[in-house]
């Protein structure tokens, strides 16, 4: 299967008074044609930078972006625009990113009117068509969005991002403002759609269970890097970096009387300003020693498909198979 999108060595830095701001740092993944890459970490890890980096609402401070077999890593504007049909984002306030003054069938027609793909009655069509697509009554065609529930705004979110057929959509935690229940709603309307057309996702989160549910690879960011990228199940199953690990134990279980093992993180989270040459997380690991605060550590292939940032990865992989 061919990768859509092929990420190497990006990195986005930030001005600020103190320096540079290490926001994303060295990171490289793949995500094959219409499939899922899941990135989780904790909050200001970098993971909606490394999103919006992708697809130039920031631009990269270096490093190189394919898309569908092209280098996009520098592109002037009119390139964006064409750019902008193949490549949507799905955000993560489904209120804040819509216009209040425009009523839903003006925000879905937005996009279409801009790159002038229909006009007239064939407007009002495929708007039509687009909200009977994510589950909008057509009874709400000229409602505005504070007369929605946040269910309903982030479906027209997910119609806008839509409307122009692209081939990738970065969801930068399209479900992390709803209630569960309605999760549960547009998850499932996501993943039908991805069937359906064929779509290809970068979904955001830090939730584990529905990056579980819906992500073919999973890939952990701690402090702007990569720390380890895998199968989907497989991280849930075998993981070797401390700080999975760690990330995974903190993932509630359902059952009352069962008792679950959970390491907590110690230590001072090191400063995304000037890191340095050291381990991101070598502050926080058990497992630290002298060379985790003198060498970054590079990305190494555990196993097939399995890549792990850490200088003790095989240590911890030969103290897992004795357990």
């Amino acid at each position: 299967m061919s990768n859509l999108l092929e990420v190497k060595n990006l990195k986005k830095y930030f001005k600020t008074n103190r320096g540079l701001l290490h926001a994303v740092d060295d990171v490289s993944f793949t995500i094959p044609r219409g499939k899922t890459l899941g990135i989780v970490g904790e909050s200001g890890c970098g993971k909606s930078t490394l999103g919006r980096t992708v697809i130039h609402l920031h631009e990269k401070t270096s490093g190189q972006i394919l898309f569908d077999g092209k280098d996009i890593s520098d592109v002037d504007k009119h390139q964006l625009k064409a750019l902008r049909e193949d490549m949507q984002m799905i955000f993560q306030d489904p209120f804040s990113s819509l216009n209040p003054r425009m009523s839903v069938s003006q925000l879905i027609a937005e996009p279409l009117l801009i790159y002038k793909k229909c006009s007239g009655k064939e407007l009002e069509q495929t708007v039509m068509q687009l909200m009977d697509t994510v589950g909008l009554a057509q009874r709400l065609y000229n409602s505005y969005p504070h007369e929605l529930d946040g269910g309903r705004r982030q479906r027209i979110g997910i119609a806008r991002a839509l409307a122009l057929s692209p081939k990738f959509i970065v969801c930068d935690e399209p479900v992390s403002a709803l209630d569960v229940s309605i999760q549960a709603q547009i998850i499932n309307l996501m993943q039908d759609l991805q069937e359906e057309h064929q779509l290809t996702y970068m979904f955001i989160t830090h939730d584990m269970s529905v990056v579980r549910h819906i992500s073919d690879d999973i890939m952990v960011m701690y402090l702007g890097m990569m720390v380890e990228c895998c199968d989907s199940e497989e991280i849930f199953h075998n993981r070797f970096h401390p700080y999975t690990k760690a990330l995974l134990d903190a993932v509630p279980i359902p059952q009352v009387r069962e008792k679950k093992e959970r390491r907590l993180i110690k230590g001072e989270i090191t400063s995304p300003i000037h890191p340095g040459d050291e381990c991101r997380f070598a502050k926080r690991c058990p497992y630290a020693d002298q060379i985790c605060f003198e060498k970054t550590p590079v990305s190494e292939e555990i196993c097939p498909g399995h890549f792990v940032s850490c200088h003790h990865v095989r240590e911890i992989n030969h103290l897992q198979e004795n357990k």
